[in-house]
């Protein structure tokens, strides 16, 4: 449940949460012709409030817009100050952003070329997305029966809302069946990506994910994992997967903005290694925690202080 909190920043202004209204008619929630993200304000050891990578969050906003052939009323130096105001406005020192494009309801229909394009951003406070036990303990998951849509049908670079049909199919599948997260396998059969977090294996101490040709999205904290892992000395490679490769790893781990670094502990009723967090994952899991939230200040131009 999301919590109401004071202000929601809504096409340049900040309005009363109970007022940022859209009508039934809106386009995007007929359609799904909309784009979003979701970025992180952490509060770190020193008391500094930051939010993670939002250059790269607004960069990938303006991407996904441009897939949909929207053009965002707004630059991207204004979204991002949009961002740094909600949080602001809402006296949050940590929290989660939701910045949202999405067409107005001037009409209906799949065209609808002159619909207007909004853009609002909402935060609220949200812990870890899977639990705070499985950022310790790791997660189950299950390989879905839905496959993850093919590159030239969804338009993998974008993060776009009606995309996420196919994620919550999977989800509710696997949750259904007493998991708590589902794995996707694309067309070819090779792993994609789980529902809402991209996938890490680690096999030899080599630390391995699947590559940008796949039908995944390009992921921020996907990248920021590549990057910290080459830091810490494990060689990294970008490759296609198979679903008994995930079975036969030392270790899995998902990666996401809202999942952060989520060991997983069991695929298929398969122990994944020693069935708990590796070793691996666990100092890459430190490592991103100490960069976001801890005292380390190396990669000052990931974090914008609030």
């Amino acid at each position: 449940m999301v919590d109401k909190l004071e202000r929601i920043w809504l096409d340049g202004e900040l309005v009363r949460w109970d007022e940022a209204r859209v009508s039934v008619l809106t386009h995007t929630l007929h359609y799904g012709t909309g784009a979003f993200e979701g970025i992180r304000c952490y509060r770190r050891e020193d008391g500094e409030s930051a939010v993670f990578r939002l250059r790269e969050h607004i960069d990938r906003l303006f991407d996904s817009a441009k897939i949909l052939q929207l053009v965002i009323p707004f630059d991207r130096e204004a979204t991002a100050r949009a961002c740094v105001e909600t949080v602001r406005a809402n006296h949050l020192d940590a929290c989660y952003l939701r910045p949202l494009v999405y067409l107005g309801d001037e009409a209906m229909g799949l065209y609808a070329p002159n619909n207007r394009v909004h853009l609002s951003v909402i935060a609220w406070r949200w812990g870890a997305y899977l639990g705070d036990e499985a950022l310790r303990k790791g997660i189950r998951a299950k390989v879905s029966s839905y496959t993850r849509g093919h590159v030239n049908a969804t338009m993998a670079r974008g993060k776009i809302s009606g995309h996420y049909v196919n994620s919550i199919l999977a989800k509710r599948e696997a949750k259904g069946a007493g998991y708590d997260e589902a794995i996707m396998l694309d067309a070819q059969g090779h792993v994609a990506e789980a529902s809402g977090e991209n996938i890490f294996v680690v096999k030899r101490g080599e630390v391995l994910t699947p590559d940008l040709s796949s039908p995944i999205l390009a992921g921020i904290t996907r990248d920021t994992v590549i990057e910290l892992a080459r830091e810490l000395g494990y060689p990294v490679r970008e490759c296609k997967l198979t679903r008994d490769e995930l079975w036969l790893a030392d270790e899995v781990f998902l990666t996401g903005t809202a999942a952060e670094i989520t060991p997983v502990r069991e695929i298929d009723d398969r122990a994944i290694g020693r069935g708990a967090m590796g070793e691996i994952t666990e100092r890459i899991q430190r490592r991103f925690f100490d960069v976001v939230k801890g005292s380390t200040t190396d990669h000052a131009t990931w974090r914008t202080v609030i």
